[in-house]
């Protein structure tokens, strides 16, 4: 489909009228005898002289007003307008925030296969396919045991992001379990994600025993922030010490933030947590389309330049035929 980017410059060619009736005609200066006796001469032999100009050549006249009308079809910029192009971007960002406490070294989670592995192994394992099923989100990874760190900035670079996991390690950030400081390190990674939609996943075994900042205090400005907090405990309830997972507080977390408590006793179970996660934060996507353009200005520029290449060099060839005719009959 064509259109015109300009389309308000066609009024140019009502200037065509005005040019045609004011302007004065077109006269070249050539050398010529002056005679006293032109008019008598005139009168003599029955022909009256007429005076030729721009107005009273039709062909012509015709001819610079297709030409003004092809240029000024040209400024208006005709244009092809080619079919949309679609891209999409993720409209959601996404944090994994993971304990790498000590106690996460407890061999108590089994495989399919029957054997056991550490709760770390099985929580990556699970993970790794979680990342995968989320092309189109933007995702970070925090891990946290006396304290919390980035591990992965948001990106869409999955691959990368897959291999960080893997690279974490039991007791990489202190033996303690810091909550409250993993929700605050993902408000400030969020701070300034333009995406609306903004969700953390924290996976935890303990209880809170190192934040700086009280889990629930944290999980207040996390909800006034726009950050939902959907929370798992995969630890031991009857349990002592750190290695006692608190599931009440884990489940005022996700009130608190308007997300979900899930409890992930084994291998099986943590997998359901994340294909139910995978279900109440669907994918998400802005369409952004572009309609690409090609100029087609050079069509009518084109026309004009070849009718007035046409016009002038038939005219030239008629008055190069007249005077070579003559010179052919006297030799």
């Amino acid at each position: 489909m064509w259109q015109l980017d300009h389309p308000w410059l066609l009024a140019l060619t009502l200037l065509a009228w005005p040019a045609w009736r004011y302007l004065p005609d077109y006269r070249e200066r050539q050398r010529a005898l002056r005679v006293p006796f032109f008019n008598a001469l005139s009168q003599a032999v029955g022909q009256t002289p007429k005076r030729q100009g721009l107005r009273r050549h039709l062909v012509q006249l015709g001819l610079n007003l297709l030409v003004w009308l092809l240029l000024v079809i040209a400024l208006s910029r005709p244009v092809w307008v080619q079919p949309p192009l679609l891209h999409q971007q993720p409209t959601r960002d996404l944090m994994l925030a993971i304990d790498i406490s000590q106690s996460m070294e407890t061999r108590d989670y089994s495989l399919a296969d029957g054997s056991k592995v550490d709760r770390l192994s099985a929580v990556k394992q699970v993970v790794q396919g979680f990342i995968q099923q989320r092309k189109d989100d933007r995702l970070g990874l925090i891990v946290f045991g006396s304290g919390a760190f980035a591990q992965a900035p948001l990106t869409l670079d999955h691959a990368s992001l897959a291999l960080l996991l893997e690279q974490v390690g039991i007791g990489m950030a202190g033996p303690n379990t810091a909550l409250g400081d993993a929700i605050g390190l993902t408000m400030r990674l969020l701070e300034h994600a333009p995406e609306r939609d903004k969700v953390l996943i924290l996976l935890t075994d303990g209880n809170d025993t190192s934040s700086r900042v009280a889990p629930l205090h944290a999980a207040s400005m996390a909800a006034a922030a726009g950050i939902v907090v959907h929370t798992i405990g995969i630890g031991d309830p009857a349990a002592s010490g750190d290695a006692k997972v608190d599931l009440d507080g884990l489940a005022a977390i996700a009130t608190r933030t308007g997300g979900r408590f899930f409890r992930a006793e084994d291998s099986r179970a943590l997998q359901q947590v994340y294909q139910t996660l995978d279900q109440i934060t669907p994918h998400q996507v802005s369409t952004l389309s572009h309609q690409p353009k090609r100029d087609l200005f050079w069509l009518p520029l084109g026309a004009a330049m070849l009718l007035l290449g046409v016009f002038h060099g038939g005219a030239a060839l008629r008055v190069y035929w007249r005077r070579a005719r003559p010179l052919a009959q006297e030799t």
